[in-house]
């Protein structure tokens, strides 16, 4: 069989393609490409243009797989690559990877350029834990409810954001968490435009105003306080305990999971 090869290709700047993904989309038969013709422009730039470069992106992924694992199964190696940074990171891909799992085939990491990792890299609060969300809901009601559930956690949240969007976010980030919470932003990662801010959510969002420059955010909240945090987690085991339990009872068990007195959290469900 052939090898399906997951290779990491520059956010930005060309150079930063590595030797090893260098040499790999110039040894396969066929690379896969989110963007032909992005993916086109770094190819011609390595000579790894002997290969077959067809599309893969969502729209057409599912029905594509089964003829590429026949490629793979008739010994071709095949390379996928996204628009910037490593596949499957909000990217397509994960469809022709389980399947190639499926079918016994190698699937081999190329690894190198992330913006998420890029970002976590130079930003000045603390992302010894974070959770990685992707792109947020796209309308406001959504995406409050999905920041209430994640704001919460004692783990930095790391998300996307467009230009389009990246005030509103900021906004209801604000009606979520308050305007103290500090946030970095960053855009354009390795590019020339290349800029990252941090501060309080409140003071982020006046400095990019309404009319946000160009270039997708990848943006890192600090995490909850450890207190807070903690809350959060006690509100949510009381919420689905009372739901079948006198809030009595229900606080007497989660004070023995969470260790918080049994007094805060009857007055979780009270107030």
């Amino acid at each position: 069989m052939g090898r399906l090869y997951i290779v990491a290709t520059p956010i930005g700047h060309l150079d930063d393609i590595s030797a090893r993904a260098a040499k790999v989309l110039k040894s396969v038969q066929i690379i896969a490409a989110e963007d032909t013709r992005r993916s086109g422009i770094l190819l011609k730039k390595l000579g790894a243009e002997r290969a077959t470069l067809i599309a893969l992106h969502e729209h057409n992924e599912e029905a594509r797989v089964a003829s590429l694992i026949e490629k793979l199964k008739a010994g071709d190696d095949i390379a996928v690559v996204s628009d910037a940074g490593t596949p499957l990171i909000s990217d397509p891909g994960f469809r022709f990877v389980r399947s190639a799992w499926d079918s016994g085939v190698k699937v081999v990491p190329i690894p190198g350029c992330s913006a998420v990792m890029a970002a976590v890299s130079i930003c000045p609060l603390p992302v010894d834990r974070f959770f990685f969300e992707g792109f947020l809901p796209a309308k406001s009601a959504a995406r409050v409810k999905r920041l209430q559930q994640l704001s919460s956690m004692g783990a930095a949240l790391i998300f996307f954001e467009s230009p389009r969007r990246i005030q509103a976010t900021l906004e209801d980030l604000i009606e979520v968490v308050g305007t103290e919470r500090r946030i970095l932003v960053a855009r354009e990662l390795t590019k020339i435009h290349e800029t990252a801010l941090c501060g309080s959510l409140e003071h982020i969002r006046l400095v990019i105003g309404e009319d946000a420059p160009r270039g997708e955010f990848v943006c890192i909240l600090e995490a909850a306080p450890e207190k807070d945090a903690e809350d959060a987690e006690a509100l949510a085991l009381m919420k689905i305990l009372s739901s079948e339990l006198k809030p009595s009872q229900a606080a007497r068990l989660a004070a023995k999971y969470t260790g918080i007195s049994k007094s805060r959290l009857y007055d979780f469900v009270k107030n």
